[in-house]
């Protein structure tokens, strides 16, 4: 499955889109779900594209308190605060992904540059946009957000400088990509929010940004791909 983040623009700037080895069987299904709340189910055919086991999933799930994780690039850190009382799975999950050493030498895949909609894209070791870690997991959507002032119908909301998201192809197929977005960016309120980067990280960004998208013979200068300034994730750790 083409693990893409579909983002869907205002018109009047047009229409983009971003979205293991096999988990070991439960009993005699392979697909079979953990049996905590946040249900990971693996997905056998979507296999992983680093191997790594289905996340713990206590009936208790963590949901208080913050979690930090620092994101050491080649062009600077990006330090991370997870939220667990926003997305309680969502950072189990990804702690999990980070404590067995998923993101550590990956890049960074995508970088849209639409003036409604400027984010980076990570976390998939394989750099295409189609890996995953070999399961997924239900939504955990914000409430709240601020309507984009860009959007006349609403539906679309404010997803801040600074938000920590994850990619998804669809309602609950949440697994490894997430999103950093390095300024207001209009979305449908579709894609978790699980943390925020914190200001260095924000620098990091936009050494990023600035650098532009990788140009191409058909579109010199493309709005959306991968960066110019390649992005790696050399190391994630989590630091408390």
């Amino acid at each position: 499955m083409k693990r893409r983040l579909a983002f869907v623009l205002v018109s009047v700037f047009a229409a983009s889109v971003v979205g293991a080895a096999p988990a070991a069987a439960h009993g005699t299904d392979p697909a079979a779900p953990t049996k905590g709340p946040c249900a990971y189910t693996p997905t056998p055919d979507d296999p992983a594209a680093r191997p790594v086991p289905l996340p713990r999933d206590p009936r208790h799930t963590p949901d208080r308190g913050t979690v930090d994780v620092l994101l050491r690039t080649n062009l600077g850190p990006i330090p991370l605060e997870l939220d667990r009382a926003q997305a309680p799975c969502t950072v189990q999950s990804f702690v999990h992904l980070v404590r067995h050493r998923f993101y550590d030498r990956t890049i960074c895949h995508r970088l849209t540059t639409y003036p409604t909609l400027l984010v980076l894209q990570c976390g998939d070791p394989s750099g295409t946009g189609s890996g995953g870690p070999g399961y997924r997991y239900g939504d955990e959507l914000p409430t709240g957000l601020p309507p984009a002032p860009t959007d006349p119908t609403g539906e679309r909301k404010v997803y801040a400088r600074g938000v920590l998201a994850m990619a998804n192809a669809g309602p609950d197929t949440n697994g490894s990509q997430f999103f950093l977005v390095y300024g207001n960016s209009a979305l449908r309120p579709n894609y978790t929010i699980f943390g925020s980067v914190e200001r260095p990280g924000l620098r990091t960004l936009d050494r990023v940004a600035a650098g532009g998208v990788t140009p191409t013979a058909e579109d010199p200068a493309p709005l959306d791909g991968p960066p110019a300034r390649r992005t790696e994730i050399r190391k994630a750790t989590v630091r408390r």
